[in-house]
């Protein structure tokens, strides 16, 4: 007898009404940095809280009604809900450094645009770094209470969801988010849902607007999945990052374009742009049409959304940075960019790199922002030297690529067991005191018993995860009974005394999950010492067209496999937000090892310092700013010269080195007590004292906070200003510039300068030395460039002295003469030199136009 249809019902439960507000709390992401909130949701049902993958607003749409008519008459309960509302609400009234943000005027807003933002694991609309780093952005908004909207994606289908089969290969498995679950809401708009169109090709796309709140902060969210859309066109957003190269053009399409129509549609006028990597860089064009359409030419309207959009690039290698062959855009140039689309070619041009080659993203922002940076030092530099043909006539060192070093949203990654030991000796409210001087010394005045006994607690936590973790991973990988138990022999929570050390990241190639692998009689001397075990846990997704990176998670998982080195290596299946706060909190150090200097920034070993953990890292990175040498330990990376065999090899060996004679004897040296026989309370005083310097070290300087102050101060309140200057009386700034852009290069290939004085080779200090030269302005006036002499001490120490020629009359040969009567302040050798570069009262850097002249 073959059984009926079988039919799904979901019936939602009735929230008592002293548990309203729950609803409320569902709804707004503050919860994914307030632990007391998820414990709220928690308690009322552990397992399903579980289940819903901590996600609130699912979790009250499929409760027990009973479960919710019990607590509403538990008055246990009742008062933790009324702690967390007044909480909540004391939030929403003022956010905690509201006057970090002071400076920007009422009306103001910034529109921060990104790919994808991983704010918890509850909204799944993120992959790695970037989306997290989006993520803390947005939280550390909400607690400047900045005005700030952020404009992503709606993906049906997040990151995939990563299992691991019994041989070690990587299981990619998408699962459809149902919105309904999600805590977002559509936006409304005359008491509909709020849409705008797109045309592509052939064709109009309908995008449907949503919002999620994030404290203070709102993000909206695209989406392409609504019935006004055929089927191929429902599906351009329905996976992160998925799709051939057309959906991902029509991605970020949709990202830029219908980004700006909604924030117009919602009347919604931001004075700050922010392009949070390429991606969204089609919001150049679309605000450019915007202008056009009110009358403006496209340059001057390219010079007045300039003035206001900061572009942040984290991508170290060429081959990171999006593009798209002629033939996949150019019909959507133009389609999509009505005003502009009698000169494709113009738009393509502005995204075209010097060299020549396809339309890239990379290059559309550069061109379509004044205010550009990297996103560490080293990063800063590297990109300086990678995108230096935009400004050919520049040196890198002086092009107008700046940087912000990352940081990490504190509340949300600080494990919750410090809180009462930072409040008891930093006192209640230093979170708000993070950049005051001498916080962190109180640090040292945490009893190191205490501050293990903390360590060792969070520890305890995160092994417990592990265990659960690995263990579904076994069964469902049919897996014997004996056979788990010994390989969690040293995962044990109950006495969390073996030395850990955590590696979690994304697993691509340049990042070498595998380098501890390079020599394994080295490790063998490193993992297999009887009285002092190592357990190493390795977290981390490959993307599915990856394949050399899902080869770095076969080779952990083989290497885990060996007799000699079971139970001390562990691969962890499933990495996402909830599995990174436990192992960055729960480990005893952070092992960071890629190719310099392509990480740049990383920030998982700041989540782990600020937590206690000690980090073992390469230089490279937010880590060459954040080692003093006594906060943890450095890898050194080896000369660039070297093939990368022979760097692998080299720095390896000083992994290996590091571990056995510096990490693993430190973390033992506890007298004559082996692990576990002094239980929890055995420890080794210089950890502690090195885990105290690395939180107290690394907490104030690499937290969200101190990044998002510096984006304020170094770009959003100038964008705000610049962009100001531009637009008043009628974008007249904007024409203005345009137009002295287009003269100056049409006129500079004829600009040439001579010496007109025999340069003298030596001088008495007090003496002046003449210089005169004769410049050759080709049609522009003197007040068009800066002729520039820059003194410096010889060997050059990196400090010049800047000295301009004053105009003085012209030659025979009607030349613009420059004079100066040079008087050193310095003794010593010195050297000279004389530039000329063009000069606006209104150009946001000096360089900004890539041209230059030397004598």
């Amino acid at each position: 007898m073959q059984p009926g249809t079988r039919y799904q019902l979901e019936v939602n439960p009735k929230l008592p009404k002293r548990l309203a507000r729950l609803e409320e709390l569902a709804g707004n992401l503050w919860y994914s940095w307030d632990r007391a909130t998820r414990a709220i949701f928690a308690r009322l049902n552990p397992a399903l809280w579980d289940a819903v993958g901590h996600n609130p607003k699912a979790m009250l749409k499929r409760i027990d009604e009973q479960r919710l008519i019990d607590a509403a008459s538990d008055p246990a309960f009742l008062d933790s809900l009324q702690r967390v509302l007044a909480a909540f609400d004391a939030y929403q009234a003022d956010a905690p450094f509201r006057q970090s943000s002071a400076g920007i005027k009422a009306g103001e807003l910034l529109a921060y645009f990104c790919a994808e933002f991983g704010v918890h694991e509850s909204l799944p609309l993120y992959s790695g770094g970037l989306g997290i780093l989006a993520g803390d952005h947005c939280k550390a908004a909400s607690d400047f209470q900045l005005p700030f909207v952020g404009v992503g994606l709606l993906y049906r289908q997040g990151y995939f969801v990563q299992t691991i089969d019994a041989e070690g290969r990587q299981r990619a498995e998408y699962h459809d988010s149902e919105f309904a679950d999600l805590p977002i809401e559509p936006v409304q708009k005359a008491g509909r849902d709020l849409t705008v169109e797109l045309a592509f090709p052939g064709r109009k796309l309908t995008v449907k607007v949503w919002q999620a709140r994030i404290g203070h902060v709102r993000l909206f969210l695209l989406d392409t999945d609504v019935p006004e859309n055929n089927e191929r066109d429902r599906a351009i957003a329905h996976r992160l990052y998925g799709g051939d190269r057309t959906t991902r053009l029509e991605q970020e399409l949709v990202l830029g374009v219908a980004g700006v129509r909604a924030l117009v549609a919602m009347e919604l006028k931001p004075s700050m742009w922010h392009i949070n990597e390429g991606h969204a860089a089609f919001m150049i064009l679309e605000r450019v049409r915007s202008l056009v359409a009110e009358g403006l030419t496209m340059d001057a309207a390219l010079e007045a959304v300039g003035a206001n959009t900061v572009f942040t690039t984290h991508t170290p290698v060429p081959a990171g940075h999006d593009q798209f062959n002629d033939a996949t855009v150019t019909p959507y140039l133009k389609s999509t960019f009505g005003e502009l689309s009698s000169a494709p070619d113009k738009l393509a041009a502005l995204a075209r790199p010097p060299a020549g080659g396809d339309f890239n993203m990379t290059a559309l922002a550069l061109r379509g922002a004044r205010y550009i940076n990297g996103v560490s030092r080293i990063h800063g530099g590297v990109s300086q030297r990678l995108l230096k043909d935009f400004w050919p006539q520049v040196t890198p060192e002086e092009n107008p690529v700046g940087y912000v070093t990352n940081g990490v949203h504190v509340t949300t990654f600080l494990a919750p067991e410090w809180s009462e030991v930072l409040d008891r000796f930093l006192g209640v409210g230093w979170m708000h005191r993070l950049g005051h001087p001498g916080i962190w010394e109180k640090i040292r005045d945490i009893p190191d018993h205490i501050f293990w006994s903390v360590r060792q607690d969070i520890k305890a936590r995160m092994l417990h995860m592990v265990r659960h973790r690995i263990a579904q991973q076994h069964a469902r990988n049919h897996g014997s009974e004996s056979h788990l138990e010994r390989l969690l022999r040293f995962v044990n929570p109950a006495k969390p005394d073996v030395l850990t050390i955590g590696f979690g990241r994304r697993f691509a190639t340049y990042k070498r999950a595998t380098l501890l692998f390079n020599n394994l009689d080295n490790l063998r001397r490193v993992l297999c010492e009887r009285d002092r075990p190592v357990l190493f846990l390795f977290a981390g997704k490959a993307h599915p067209a990856d394949e050399p990176g899902q080869e770095l998670i076969r080779t952990i998982a083989h290497m885990a496999r060996q007799e000699e080195f079971e139970g001390r290596i562990q691969f962890i299946e499933g990495y996402d937000l909830h599995i990174a706060r436990r192992l960055v909190s729960g480990v005893d150090v952070w092992l960071n090892n890629p190719v310099y200097p392509l990480e740049a920034s990383g920030t998982s070993g700041m989540k782990a310092g600020m937590n206690g953990v000690i980090n073992l890292s390469v230089l490279d990175g937010w880590w060459d700013e954040g080692y003093d040498s006594e906060n943890g330990w450095a890898i050194k990376p080896a000369s660039p010269e070297l093939d990368p065999h022979r760097r692998d090899h080299e720095e390896a060996r000083t992994l290996y080195e590091i571990l056995q004679h510096h990490v693993v004897p430190l973390y033992y040296n506890r007298g004559d007590r082996g692990p576990g026989s002094g239980g929890p309370g055995s420890y080794s005083p210089e950890w502690v004292r090195i885990a105290k310097r690395s939180m107290a070290s690394l907490l104030p300087r690499f937290d969200a906070s101190r990044m998002l102050g510096e984006y304020v101060a170094k770009f959003y309140l100038p964008a705000s200003r610049q962009g100001h200057r531009y637009t008043e009386q009628g974008f007249e700034g904007a024409k203005s510039v345009a137009a002295w852009k287009a003269r100056v290069r049409a006129a500079w290939p004829g600009v040439a300068a001579r010496r007109l004085d025999p340069p003298k080779s030596r001088i008495v200090f007090g003496e002046s030395v003449p210089v005169e030269i004769a410049l050759k302005l080709n049609g522009l006036a003197s007040s068009d460039v800066r002729v520039e002499l820059l003194l410096a001490r010889e060997p050059r120490d990196g400090m010049q002295h800047s000295h301009d020629l004053a105009a003085a009359g012209q030659t025979d040969s009607n030349e613009q003469k420059y004079s100066l009567d040079l008087k050193p302040g310095l003794s010593g050798k010195l050297d000279y030199r004389i530039r000329i570069y063009p000069r606006h009262e209104l150009l946001t850097h000096p360089f900004e136009l890539g041209l230059m002249c030397w004598v």
